[in-house]
């Protein structure tokens, strides 16, 4: 056979010779310039891979979940060949992402000013020489032995714990490493992106990130995100596991019941710090808790009212979802299809009618939605408040201030949880905190509703844009940002949505997105659910806690 044929997503098919690479099958369509990957047979590859046999092909564009995520990996690596070429002597670690990018720590070398210029020229220059980025497929022990050499022991430990007989890294020059990602073809591609110093030599790096178009988003100063993250990674770094590989020898040496113990303590005096600052208030009577899907706000919100009624505090807690508009009357997206992410979908008069109420000492049944009906129904909850009592509002969009605009900003104290999850699994690999969430949803929605994978998922995109626009504006307004992840928990959760991934088909749409994450779990030694205690927060996505 001389020649091949390859058949796009939109049914579209062109034939090329036999032996053809993705790269130069990408260069004959339009918008080449934006094409930096490839999916065949619905599994993401190299574009430097050659093609002999007919083939479902879909090139992924940059802006892509897919192709932003190949980005990321080739900007890391850009960063990390300009850094050597500016400071020999320095090393990077990328520490973690904030909404606007990704935060890196500088080693060994003291950043200046004038060297924040000359790394951005040197990133330029590269992206501009168009330099290739080989992929390189070799042994795992070859690469336990490299990273033996370099006394580099969490990786070489990583990729012992993995057990695959290969491993892939990737070169550029002089630069070798991996990014649990595929990678850009050459550099010419990663066209945007800034560098801004931040302080304690810490490094910002931006780039077009996911819903904004291909654009950059705009600086914010997110103090609290980061001090959360490193509030964590100080924790680990006292309790010596700052990597995974140190949590799976925990698991190894047989004391991850102690370790499991400890990180709940820590979790717990997060809360109780942020109770006792409240109660401690004379004006507080208004506790309003947010954050994106699966990030744990019930949970957060049941413990602190725990906390207060250990304080000796009357507490009511309002759940903002329980005020969803009827579902006919909730709006829809620009597809026609209804948009639950959008703070208009909440029946704020309604909301508002009953608070006022409340306040006005009368006794009233709130709401429950029934999310299957699409219907209010009145609950058997008959609440009425003390002249102590302080009322927690619970919800995507508590602190949206057009929701309980009615009420005296300074009387409300504003909480924003997330699971700023600050375990790596090394210095130039951080665990998404978007990817922990995902996971954790994935759980719940097929222990809750018996969902699958695919379905999570493909509403999951929805929910992320969402959030974009409707929680993360609004983070920056939090008194307090509470860390609700645990550094155990993937180990935990791997075991129950493992099965769960692994029944994905190859023919179905998110395949790759499927195999991505099992990819990632293989670093973790898994955890059995005995070990969680039964009111930890990770138990509103397991179950098994007390009220199950």
């Amino acid at each position: 056979m001389s020649d091949i044929k390859i058949t796009l997503d939109n049914g579209q098919t062109k034939t090329f010779p036999i032996n053809t690479t993705y790269k130069e099958m990408s260069e004959t369509f339009p918008d080449v310039d934006k094409i930096i990957g490839v999916s065949v047979n619905n599994k993401i590859t190299s574009l430097a891979d050659k093609c002999d046999q007919n083939v479902k092909v879909r090139f992924i564009k940059v802006h892509e979940t897919d192709g932003n995520r190949i980005y990321v990996a080739g900007l890391k690596m850009i960063f990390e060949y300009a850094l050597k070429r500016c400071l020999p002597k320095a090393q990077v670690e990328f520490s973690y992402n904030i909404p606007c990018g990704i935060v890196a720590t500088i080693k060994n070398s003291e950043i200046l000013n004038s060297d924040i210029y000359a790394l951005k020229m040197a990133m330029a220059q590269l992206v501009e020489d168009d330099k290739r980025i080989e992929k390189l497929i070799i042994k795992s022990q070859d690469g336990i032995t490299y990273y033996d050499k370099l006394n580099n022991k969490v990786k070489s430990d990583n990729i012992q714990n993995i057990m695959d007989l290969t491993i892939t890294l990737y070169r550029l020059e002089n630069i070798v490493n991996y990014y649990y990602s595929e990678m850009p073809y050459s550099t010419g591609i990663i066209d945007k992106f800034e560098i801004k110093y931040l302080d304690n030599n810490k490094i910002l790096i931006s780039y077009p990130m996911e819903f904004y178009d291909g654009r950059i988003p705009e600086y914010h100063d997110y103090k609290g995100i980061m001090n959360s993250y490193e509030d964590g990674e100080s924790w680990l770094k006292k309790m010596k596991v700052p990597y995974i590989n140190d949590i799976n020898r925990e698991i190894y040496d047989g004391n991850i019941t102690k370790f499991v113990r400890s990180s709940e303590l820590n979790f717990n005096l997060s809360i109780n710090d942020a109770a006792k600052e409240i109660v401690e208030s004379d004006k507080i009577k208004y506790v309003l808790i947010a954050g994106p899907s699966s990030s744990g706000k019930t949970t957060v919100t049941k413990r602190i009212a725990s906390y207060f009624e250990i304080y000796g505090k009357h507490t009511l807690v309002i759940s903002i979802d329980d005020y969803f508009k009827e579902r006919a009357d909730n709006p829809k997206d620009a597809n026609g299809e209804y948009d639950f992410e959008c703070v208009e979908a909440i029946d704020m008069k309604y909301l508002q009618e009953d608070v006022e109420r409340i306040l006005r000492g009368e006794k009233i049944y709130l709401p429950s939605f029934n999310f299957i009906t699409g219907h209010k129904e009145v609950s058997s909850k008959n609440v009425k408040i003390y002249d102590d009592t302080i009322i927690l509002f619970e919800g995507l969009h508590a602190l949206n201030p057009n929701v309980l605009s009615f009420l005296p900003d300074e009387q409300k104290y504003k909480i924003y949880v997330s699971p700023f999850i600050p375990l790596r699994l090394d210095e130039h690999n951080y665990i998404s905190l978007n990817d922990l969430r995902l996971i954790r949803r994935m759980v719940r929605d097929f222990r809750t509703r018996g969902a699958s994978v695919n379905s999570t998922l493909a509403y999951w995109q929805k929910v992320r844009a969402g959030e974009e626009r409707n929680i993360i504006p609004y983070v920056n307004s939090a008194n307090r940002i509470i860390n609700t992840s645990l550094p155990y928990e993937v180990g935990v959760l791997k075991i129950l949505v493992e099965p769960l991934l692994y029944s994905v088909k190859k023919d179905e749409p998110y395949y790759n997105e499927a195999r991505r994450l099992l990819n990632f779990l293989k670093q973790f030694f898994t955890i059995n659910t005995e070990y969680v205690p039964k009111d930890s927060i990770l138990r509103e996505f397991i179950g098994g806690n007390d009220n199950d």
